[in-house]
C-alpha cells in the first residue's frame, strides 16, 4: 500500500494533454515532484507552466518516446534532478485506424514506436533505477503504471494497428508485474485500460512523423477516425476521473485499471470465443445498426 505521495518523483509520458496532463495536476495537489514529458512542445510549454504555478517542483522535457537514446537521455535527467523516480507513467500514446491491410510501413512504424517501444523503453530505463533505488532503502516502494485500452483486451474491427500495440502492452505489463514480484515486494505495476474517455487521442495525427504528413488516408482510415471521434467525443467518464482512479490503484496495488467496468462484459465474450474455439463474435452483436452502417460506409 503506498499512502504518501508527498514529495516523491512521478516520470509522466504524454503529459501534455489527456491522462497524462490529469495525473501531472492530482500529483502536484499532493506535492509531489513531476517530471513531464511530451513531444508536443507547445502542450508540454502550457502544462509545465500550469504545474509549476501550483508550486510544484517541475522537470519538463520534449522527447519522442519511441527513441531509445531520448529515452535515455530523460532517465539521466531525471536521475541528476531528483534521483529514481517513485512513480513512471508510460502513457504516451497515439491512435490509428483503417483496415488492417491498408496501414503503411510508415502507419505501423509510428503507432508501435510510440505505443509498444515508448512503454518498452520506460520500462528498460526506469525499473532498473526504481530497483536501485529500493536496494539502498527499505521504506521505497515504487509503482509503473502502463497505459494500454481496451482495445488491448479486445479486438475492434477497423482499428487493427491499435489494437495490436495495445495488446502488446497488456501483455508486457502482466509479464512486468510478474518479474518486479519475482526480486522485489517494493515496486509494483499496474496496467490501465481506459475505454472511450475525451483525451485528444483522436487527434494523434498532428503529432505524426513529418514523412508521413503528406500521405493520403484510405476511405476506411478516414471512417475510423470519424468513428473514433464519435465514440470518444461522447464519452462520459472524463480524463480527470480516470486519473484518480489511477491513484487509487496505485495506492491499493490494484494491477487492472478500468474507465468503464461494464465493458468488461465484452472482454468476456472475447474469452469465451477463445475457451470454447468458436469463431470471434460480431462485435455490433448488441448494436447491429452499427455494423451496417459501418459495412456500407466501407463499401461506399
Amino acid at each position: 500500500m503506498i499512502t504518501d505521495f508527498k514529495n516523491k518523483t512521478a516520470v509522466l509520458t504524454g503529459a501534455g494533454s489527456g491522462f497524462g496532463l490529469e495525473c501531472a495536476r492530482i500529483g502536484a495537489s499532493l506535492g509531489m515532484n513531476l517530471v513531464l514529458v511530451d513531444v508536443q512542445q507547445d502542450a508540454l510549454d502550457k502544462a509545465a507552466a500550469e504545474i509549476q504555478a501550483s508550486g510544484a517542483a517541475v522537470l519538463a522535457l520534449r522527447v519522442d518516446v519511441s527513441k531509445a537514446a531520448e529515452m535515455e537521455a530523460l532517465g539521466r535527467a531525471v536521475q541528476a534532478r531528483f534521483g529514481a523516480p517513485h512513480f513512471v507513467f508510460n502513457n504516451a500514446g497515439v491512435g490509428a485506424g483503417g483496415l488492417i491491410w491498408e496501414n503503411t510501413t510508415q502507419d505501423w512504424e509510428w503507432v508501435i514506436g510510440v505505443n509498444l517501444m515508448g512503454v518498452a523503453h520506460g520500462i528498460r530505463v526506469f525499473t532498473p533505477m526504481m530497483l536501485d533505488a529500493a536496494s539502498k532503502d527499505p521504506s521505497y516502494q515504487g509503482h509503473i503504471v502502463n497505459t494500454a485500452s481496451m482495445a488491448g483486451l479486445l479486438n475492434a474491427p477497423n482499428m487493427g494497428i491499435y489494437g495490436a500495440s495495445k495488446h502488446a502492452v497488456v501483455s508486457m505489463s502482466e509479464t512486468l508485474y510478474q518479474d518486479l514480484s519475482l526480486v522485489t515486494q517494493q515496486v509494483g505495476a499496474s496496467v490501465l485500460c481506459p475505454f472511450f474517455v475525451p483525451t485528444g487521442i483522436t487527434q494523434s495525427q498532428r503529432n505524426r512523423p513529418a514523412d508521413m504528413a503528406a500521405a493520403k488516408p484510405t476511405r476506411s482510415q478516414l471512417i475510423g477516425q470519424a468513428m473514433s471521434d464519435k465514440a470518444v467525443g461522447s464519452g462520459k467518464v472524463t480524463a480527470a476521473e480516470v486519473a484518480q482512479k489511477v491513484f487509487d490503484a496505485v495506492a491499493a496495488n490494484q494491477f487492472y485499471i478500468y474507465s468503464h467496468p461494464k465493458a468488461i462484459a465484452s472482454v468476456q465474450t472475447r474469452m469465451e470465443d477463445i475457451l470454447l474455439a468458436r469463431n470471434p463474435t460480431d462485435p455490433f452483436a448488441h448494436k447491429p445498426e452499427l455494423g451496417v452502417e459501418l459495412r456500407r460506409a466501407l463499401k461506399g
